[in-house]
């Protein structure tokens, strides 16, 4: 629909909600191709084909920026640009910064994906990349800011709806972390030395981690989960108290957790004991977060029957519930003395990332796509449902089998002989690893097989419509 210059502040700003719900579905297709090409290599090693960019230690730090940075982040910047607009009722602040945010965006991760195969990086989980790219998030991040709160400041509602609470909290975590836990000395173009040393390195760098986890993976997606479930469900949240209670325990709580990634490490005894007594604490407002989503149903229980959209993001709260769970226990020392370095952790990783993020940005994704492009609904809901069913086995093959893995990993490991020796050699515990691996390799290609049929789904749904420019609705004076 063409409308004219004059009457733009008059309609939303859905073009870069296009731009990077497109993107999203594109880097989650790389993203997890990668992901099931290096999982593939654990269990065949020859995959590398003895070529350095293809070897695992390269594309593993690849695969996790495609697939939480390019995939996780794409889709979070789109929703939240969708949700700030719809929630205030007003055109997004500085259309010409939000479109810089977009192509400012992809090209980091373009960056990302020819510096890491290239061997350049800075060795710490999640902030890989080396200093100028950092230099450029950090830049597009602040961009980000500007355009989300400059929303809110001219919102024509007052309330400012609770899916911008965590929206707003995650931007401005991001910020903090991704600009302390990166401080280095560059030491030429594409090499750098961190700011801290020694475990002083180590405290930073998993304060940034957890707090990667906790405010880019969980609060992010839980901005999503406020908004789209109820909208596909057409009910109210179920608690709106409960919604800010959750809000406040988990951005307060999330903060201090990062220590229980060091357990049994040189950092002092005392910080891993407050980081496991606060990932223990978290438990709480990460059920209370749960619940709320899935009592929204309350009276609409029918709807799963029929519809596939709704599924994806009920199940993704499913999981949400259970690493939530699974994440604090496994903070207690006695049982990180047995998970530690082994599969149960990327088990555990993967049963939030493709069970709670993955499903909860593919079902607002599903229902985001047909109204940017002026349908009613996407091409093939057929499509929709098998996607669904292919993800959700894909996540429990993967995450049992990784599982059933670290737990065997982590008792041959520490078993002893009467005389004091191991009993089993590290070699014996690869072994018995190998058909758990195989099984991961499968549920993996079948998660990845589900995207493509949602990239086919979108890209028709996309070609078939067209872009539409909603007008944004009067406001009533009983709301101004």
């Amino acid at each position: 629909m063409d409308i004219p210059k004059n009457a733009d502040a008059a309609h939303y700003n859905d073009t870069v909600v296009r731009q990077f719900s497109i993107m999203a579905v594109v880097w989650g297709v790389v993203g997890m191709l990668v992901g099931v090409f290096v999982a593939s290599q654990l269990a065949w090693p020859e995959l590398n084909f003895g070529i350095p960019w293809l070897s695992y230690g390269r594309l593993r730090p690849l695969h996790t920026n495609a697939v939480i940075f390019a995939f996780g982040g794409s889709a979070l910047i789109g929703t939240s640009y969708y949700v700030v607009q719809r929630t205030c009722q007003v055109r997004l602040f500085a259309g010409r910064l939000a479109a810089f945010t977009f192509w400012g965006w992809q090209l980091v991760i373009v960056a990302a994906a020819i510096s890491l195969p290239m061997g350049y990086t800075q060795g710490k989980e999640y902030a890989e990349l080396e200093w100028p790219i950092d230099i450029l998030i950090a830049v597009v991040w602040v961009a980000y800011a500007i355009v989300f709160f400059g929303t809110i400041g001219m919102r024509k509602v007052r309330h400012i709806y609770v899916a911008n609470w965590f929206y707003g909290a995650f931007i401005l975590a991001v910020a903090l972390l991704h600009i302390v836990n990166s401080a280095a000395i560059p030491a030429g173009f594409m090499k750098s030395y961190s700011a801290y040393a020694g475990v002083q390195d180590a405290m930073v760098q998993w304060w940034y981690g957890h707090n990667a986890v906790g405010f880019f993976l969980t609060a992010g997606f839980l901005g999503m989960m406020y908004y789209f479930i109820p909208k596909q469900a057409g009910r109210p949240v179920y608690s709106y108290r409960l919604s800010i209670v959750h809000f406040w325990a988990l951005i307060f709580t999330y903060m201090w957790a990062g220590p229980h990634h060091l357990h049994y490490t040189a950092l002092p005894d005392w910080t891993q004991s407050v980081g496991m007594v606060f990932s223990l604490i978290l438990l709480a407002p990460s059920w209370g977060g749960m619940i709320n989503g899935v009592m929204t149903l309350s009276g609409a229980w029918h709807k799963l029957r029929d519809d596939p959209i709704l599924r994806f993001l009920i199940v993704s709260l499913s999981f949400y519930g259970m690493s939530t769970f699974e994440g604090p226990m496994m903070a207690i020392k006695t049982v990180n003395a047995l998970s530690h370095y082994t599969d149960w952790t990327v088990g555990h990783v993967h049963a939030g990332a493709l069970g709670w993020v993955g499903l909860i940005t593919m079902g607002s994704l599903y229902y985001l796509i047909p109204r940017l492009f002026g349908k009613e609904k996407m091409h093939s809901i057929k499509a929709i449902e098998l996607h669904f069913w292919l993800a959700t086995i894909g996540i429990v093959l993967y995450i049992a089998s990784m599982w059933i893995a670290g737990v065997m990993q982590g008792l041959m490991w520490r078993a002893v002989n009467d005389d004091g020796t191991l009993t089993y050699t590290f070699v014996e515990g690869v072994k018995a690893t190998y058909p758990f691996y195989v099984i991961r390799v499968t549920g993996g290609a079948l998660y990845l097989t589900g995207m493509l049929i949602m990239a086919w789904n979108v890209w028709v749904t996309a070609m078939s419509g067209r872009s539409v420019n909603v007008a944004i609705p009067a406001i009533k004076p009983a709301h101004a």
